[in-house]
């Protein structure tokens, strides 16, 4: 080798070795519903494409175990990713990296997620963290041909929750079908029926207190349930201290109408197939609503990261409105983005039951109760929601009493506000 050859190589090597040392490794926490993750991950790769001194590695976890259980406590101990993908936007608030000094046009994002920005900031703040992956409203599915099956027909108008038990009762008799109903294992998804309750989820002092009229009637009605047989039992009672999807009964025909939300959308259009004729069904009425519940996922850049302005170039690649389009297009995700919500998503389905559940979970949201997009802004509703979960779940199985439930579950939420300086 000669040494003019053997020099231009060292120096060609050195500069491919200090671009290698220049890149920025950046992180990010995920989880799936359907597809988005693959949608995300091209997306990713397009950023990359022009932008080779980032690389982001996306670490999928399950839901569960990876966002709710282990997140928090690798914000807490500072090793969390420098993106995070979460539903509990308001209680971990503390932790979110303000994007605003990094930002382009930061008026760009007050335009367009305004509302939601105050879901994921601390009381008081102006931060701009990050953006939502999709708005969601909580409602539910039914099995429209166990309905045909049986000659029963599918109410219409304002049905009641107690209506639709008994109506889906008869269906899942006549077709031989497991169980009438299932729900997801959440707080959160107990919220919406209990509204329409009459449940006011807070006291004089606008904190939590649930032990009211409309809060006991649903209670009751899901103890009921759950000891008749009217709901599916391995989702609250086969579980302990952790969220539970109802998804797969619904999917593999086990049950009439499951309660969940808009985020079943797009992994029910590719999962179900023609298997049978599903959609979704306005919020069952209370004597005060008929309401679900709103709520979404984010993304988020982590406050500890120690790469800033990459992460809001990341975030500002991915808030393009024809990025996003195509990322609520792609995944049948109803926008979190207030511009493509007015002009519209070109959703991305040959299934015609997704387009038409995407019609009705829009439709709700002008249904949505004013206490509701309050729990869902109260930076402790998780507590609130997983106290009633596990709480109730105790009733289930014959532990506690209902008024042993709600003075219990109060008890939890008072001492986490107590730890907070609150009560």
């Amino acid at each position: 080798m000669s040494p003019r050859f053997s020099l231009a190589a060292l120096f060609t090597a050195a500069l491919l070795l200090g671009a290698a040392f220049s890149q920025v490794e950046l992180r990010m926490t995920w989880y799936d519903d359907g597809n988005e993750g693959q949608v995300m991950r091209e997306l990713l790769d397009r950023f990359e494409a022009a932008n080779p001194d980032v690389r982001i590695v996306m670490d999928t976890v399950p839901y569960s175990s990876g966002i709710l259980q282990s997140l928090p406590l690798q914000l807490a101990s500072g090793d969390a990713a420098d993106m995070v993908r979460v539903t509990n936007l308001g209680g971990l608030s503390e932790y979110w990296l303000d994007m605003s000094p990094h930002l382009s046009n930061p008026d760009y994002w007050e335009t367009n997620f305004g509302p939601f920005l105050d879901w994921m900031r601390p009381a008081g703040s102006q931060a701009i963290p990050g953006f939502m992956t999709q708005l969601t409203v909580t409602g539910p599915y039914i099995n429209r041909t166990l309905f045909d099956q049986a000659g029963i027909a599918v109410p219409t108008g304002d049905t009641t929750w107690q209506e639709w038990a008994e109506v889906t009762r008869a269906v899942a008799d006549a077709t031989g079908t497991p169980f009438a109903m299932v729900m997801d294992r959440t707080g959160h998804r107990l919220a919406g029926p209990a509204i329409s309750q009459g449940a006011s989820f807070f006291g004089e002092d606008g904190h939590a207190t649930i032990d009211d009229e409309g809060m006991r009637t649903m209670m009751q009605l899901m103890i009921d349930w759950h000891a008749d047989g009217t709901m599916h039992p391995d989702t609250w009672i086969g579980s302990a201290g952790t969220y539970v999807a109802g998804n797969e009964f619904f999917i593999n025909a086990q049950v009439v109408l499951y309660m969940s939300g808009s985020w079943q959308v797009g992994q029910f259009a590719n999962l179900i197939g023609d298997a049978f004729d599903w959609e979704v069904i306005p919020n069952p009425c209370g004597p005060m609503a008929c309401t679900g519940m709103p709520g979404g996922a984010g993304v988020v850049g982590v406050a500890n990261t120690d790469h800033p302005a990459e992460v809001a170039r990341v975030m500002e690649f991915l808030t393009q409105e024809d990025v996003m389009a195509e990322f609520y297009g792609r995944t049948l995700f109803i926008p979190g983005h207030l511009g493509l919500a007015e002009s519209g998503i070109d959703f991305q389905t040959d299934v015609d039951a997704a387009r038409d559940a995407l019609s009705v979970f829009a439709s709700e949201v002008p249904r949505l109760d004013p206490t509701a997009y309050a729990m869902q802004a109260y930076p402790f509703n998780f507590v609130v929601f997983d106290s009633i979960r596990d709480r109730l779940t105790q009733a289930f199985v014959g532990e506690l009493t209902l008024d042993e439930v709600l003075e219990r579950a109060q008890a939890d939420i008072d001492e986490v506000l107590r730890e907070q300086g609150i009560r």
